[in-house]
Order: structure tokens, then C-alpha cells, then sequence
């Protein structure tokens, strides 16, 4: 069961991928490793804060819509938060078998594809972070590699 702080700070997201974080975290602890949501729905003014502090790159965020999350990885309890990416795949995987279970198409922000479109291992989801990077670099854009991120499918939901 997740923990009362993530389970409000999912009052707003799409009832889809509440229910595939719902999921995922039942699956979780993996390694030692779980999570706690940090953010669901933003408003237009916490958005403006995030965009401001540099935390955000646009005004234009899924979490205004419901349609994204913020996950944060945690080792030893919800209070035992972490941001070391290699920890982001192991939750990379648990929303990708939730996702799939549900039938919910989630894309991760780690690569910005979808996830039924990765690979079920740790190291699929680091091939696919390094090639989304060596794209942006090839096309010579920065990438964002914001491996919390979750959102729902933009082909899907608009």
C-alpha cells in the first residue's frame, strides 16, 4: 500500500495512471528499492514556480492535465528518497509491467518513449537512455533525461 502523501498527491492524475502507479507499487520494493510520488496535477502557478526555478523546461507540462507523475525512488522507506539513475530503471520497469497489465500506455521521461516500446530489463531501459541522448546530441539538442517522469501517452491521451 502506498503511503497517505503519495496517495494525495495522486488527486487529480487521470484515473489510468493512478491506476498503473497504484500497480507498480505493489510490485515494488525491487533490490531494497520503491517509491513515493512527488507530484501529480500542478497548477498553472506551480508550474510558473518549477519553470522559473529552471525545475521545469516548459509551461506547457502534462502535470497540468493530470496526465503526468513524478516518481521518486527510495531505498529504506518513503523517507529514504534517491535520485541515482540506475534506481530509475528499476521503477522504469515496474510502471512498464503495470502499464502493461492495465493496458495504459505510459511514456517515460527517462527517454521519452513508451514503455511497452523498451525492453524488460535494467539494461534495456539504459540502452534506451543512452540512445535517446546520443540522439539529442546527433541533432545537437540537450537532452532531458528526467527519469521521475511519467505521463500518459500522447498518441492516446490528448
Amino acid at each position: 500500500m502506498m503511503d497517505p502523501r503519495s496517495e494525495t498527491r495522486l488527486a487529480g492524475v487521470r484515473t489510468g495512471l493512478q491506476e498503473v502507479v497504484r500497480l507498480a507499487h505493489e510490485g515494488m520494493p525491487v533490490d531494497g528499492v520503491s517509491f513515493v510520488v512527488t507530484e501529480g496535477q500542478r497548477t498553472a502557478a506551480r508550474q510558473a514556480e518549477l519553470f522559473a526555478s529552471g525545475a521545469s523546461q516548459t509551461m506547457n507540462s502534462r502535470h497540468l492535465t493530470g496526465h503526468a507523475v513524478d516518481l521518486m525512488a527510495t531505498v529504506g522507506g518513503p523517507k529514504g528518497g534517491r535520485w541515482e539513475l540506475n534506481l530509475y530503471y528499476k521503477l522504469a520497469l515496474a510502471m512498464r509491467q503495470a502499464s502493461a497489465a492495465l493496458g495504459v500506455p505510459v511514456v517515460w521521461g527517462g527517454c521519452w518513449e513508451p514503455l511497452a516500446s523498451l525492453g524488460d530489463t535494467e539494461d534495456a531501459m539504459a540502452e534506451a537512455v543512452a540512445a535517446y541522448v546520443a540522439r539529442c546530441k546527433a541533432a545537437g539538442r540537450r537532452p532531458l533525461v528526467d527519469g521521475p517522469h511519467f505521463e500518459l501517452d500522447r498518441k492516446v491521451y490528448a
